[in-house]
């Protein structure tokens, strides 16, 4: 069985609950989007599931944890992956997860501390 047709069990975080078990053709990683039944889905963690046969552990599913997320319009590319936010603000995270400690929830363009709007001070 090769590693992208693993059976692939959905679980939401809050409140816990298992959406089910899926075939994915990609092997989505904390911080991607999933599209799953109309719904998004933000990936808040990965867990593997390895069996013991025949002496040797072989990857037997893997465990998306997920939350229901909106896809943020606000991106920016920082050394091949993307990150939320305005990566030139100082106070950006470079986070998947996360924009930033002074204005998480966004969008940057309402911040006060936004590069574009220290300037115009």
């Amino acid at each position: 069985m090769e590693p992208d047709s693993l059976p692939t069990e959905v679980i939401v975080t809050q409140p816990r609950k298992s959406l089910g078990k899926v075939q994915l053709d990609w092997q989505p990683q904390p911080g991607h989007y999933l599209d799953l039944e109309g719904q998004t889905y933000t990936v808040l963690e990965r867990r593997h599931r390895y069996q013991l046969r025949s002496g040797r552990y072989r990857l037997e599913k893997i465990a998306l944890y997920v939350k229901s997320a909106e896809r943020p319009t606000e991106q920016s590319l920082v050394d091949g992956r993307w990150v939320l936010g305005d990566a030139n603000c100082e106070f950006n995270a470079r986070s998947e997860l996360i924009r930033c400690a002074v204005n998480p929830l966004g969008p940057c363009a309402e911040c006060r501390f936004a590069p574009s709007r220290r300037l115009d001070s």
